[in-house]
């Protein structure tokens, strides 16, 4: 079998591919990516002496690029996780993100009507259910809590899940859609809260905190989710959305606060700045329809995840350096500049 994976250089992309190769070495990935910002040829580097994989550069936007690999790829399933995903820079930049997250999506669901992919997958994210409320701790997000969007991050992706579900109804095509929790782990772009804080606490920097740090999110460890996401489009209904989440609830603080415990750095380090507009307060979601459907359940204890997290940090240090120094935009240029 052949997958499409769009939006492989990024975190999540990155590991999923990395999760293929291991567990389906029988399988061939193909990787598209656009390798912007957070793209990163670094991630793959491991990847690309694989026979069974194949990296493009190209943009999910840009239809005759898209179609043109279609053509020559001829792929069983496309995974999409190519989107722009930083809530801060959405408030910045809308359009950017309606551009990707929506028209790209519909330029990939185009081509795979015309080549007649098996299974269209979109990652997409449990912020489109806006939050839920710190004193209502036994509300969680369900497939059938009502989109309620807060940034124009979520808001791109939540048009893109309909029109999804809309290429389904109308056109037949056989597609799946996944929302996850807060996803951590290895690869993870240093802007992010989790090695944001890691790298600031190595370097012994202020760590960012927004207002009291009272946010509470769900951590759902990478490779949890690249097993849920395979079981998905292999095993999961046409049509069908499927939350997955960690069962792993904490504030904000409490994620600091383990970090520089890893670390044996000192609580001094946090600095309390002020919110984001429109900050979600609480994002908490029941996996209970994949674990009844598809067996998928969370094995990371945030215990154990954040654990490995920070000591994948600590031993790839070139990896994130290279980001924050801006040298990882180079290595694309470095490796196939010439040829």
């Amino acid at each position: 079998m052949k997958l499409l994976v769009t939006g492989g250089a990024g975190f999540i992309g990155g590991n999923f591919i990395y999760y293929i190769l291991n567990r389906h070495p029988e399988d061939k990935v193909v990787c598209l990516d656009a390798l912007t910002y957070a793209g990163n040829m670094e991630t793959l580097a491991s990847a690309m002496g694989n026979s069974h994989f194949t990296f493009v550069k190209g943009d999910i936007s840009e239809r005759e690029t898209v179609f043109d690999l279609f053509q020559k790829e001829k792929p069983d399933i496309v995974i999409n996780f190519a989107a722009e995903s930083h809530v801060d820079r959405s408030i910045v930049d809308p359009g950017l993100f309606l551009h990707t997250n929506i028209l790209g999506t519909g330029v990939l669901m185009d081509a795979c009507r015309k080549y007649g992919v098996k299974r269209y997958h979109q990652v997409s994210t449990d912020e489109v259910y806006g939050d839920l409320p710190l004193d209502q701790p036994d509300l969680f997000f369900t497939e059938n809590t009502p989109l309620h969007t807060s940034s124009p991050y979520s808001a791109s992706k939540a048009s893109a899940d309909l029109l999804v579900l809309a290429y389904h109804r109308t056109f037949g095509l056989p597609v799946s859609i996944s929302r996850c929790s807060n996803n951590y782990g290895p690869y993870h772009f240093p802007e992010k809260l989790i090695p944001l804080m890691i790298a600031n606490a190595l370097n012994d920097k202020p760590l960012p905190v927004y207002g009291k740090g009272e946010n509470v999110r769900d951590w759902l460890y990478v490779e949890d989710h690249c097993a849920a996401i395979d079981l998905i489009v292999r095993k999961g209904r046409e049509g069908e959305i499927y939350n997955i989440g960690g069962h792993n609830e904490r504030t904000n603080l409490q994620v600091v606060k383990a970090i520089l415990s890893e670390l044996n750095k000192p609580e001094s380090l946090i600095r309390f700045v002020t919110d984001r507009p429109g900050h979600d307060r609480r994002y908490a979601i029941d996996p209970t329809k994949i674990h009844n459907q598809l067996g998928w359940k969370p094995v990371t204890r945030f215990e154990d995840g954040i654990k490995r997290t920070v000591k994948w940090y600590l031993e790839n240090r070139p990896w994130w350096e290279h980001i924050v120094n801006g040298e990882y935009q180079n290595y694309y240029a470095r490796m196939y500049g010439n040829r």
